[in-house]
């Protein structure tokens, strides 16, 4: 995989391994190359790393849809829209809400 964008975000994660946008960055540059498990160990680390880092539910459940896993999908929406509803960010609770929505 030569895509020098995953490089340099590799890169910035190897200085700062608890830099949460480096690592939901390279979650979704791994989606860009279609390599749906490193993007789901990504999401799935910034949420351990930053349980309030609300963009990453999304990706993550998304991430979920297409590995088939509809269950760990759905806990994360719903886990996701709780955080936004507790951060007052209603443009995210409503793409959670859609995705949640969507899924069933």
């Amino acid at each position: 995989m030569s895509n020098s964008r995953i490089e340099n975000l590799r890169a910035i994660l190897a200085a700062d391994p608890q830099d949460t946008f480096a690592r939901y960055a390279l979650g979704l540059e791994y989606l860009s190359v279609n390599d749906v498990d490193s993007a789901k160990d990504m999401f799935e680390e910034t949420n351990v790393l930053d349980p309030n880092y609300v963009a990453a539910y999304y990706q993550l459940g998304k991430t979920y849809e297409k590995l088939g896993e509809d269950e760990k999908a759905r806990k994360v929406y719903e886990k996701g829209i709780y955080v936004a509803a507790s951060q007052s960010d209603e443009h995210t609770k409503s793409e959670l809400e859609q995705a949640l929505s969507e899924l069933m």
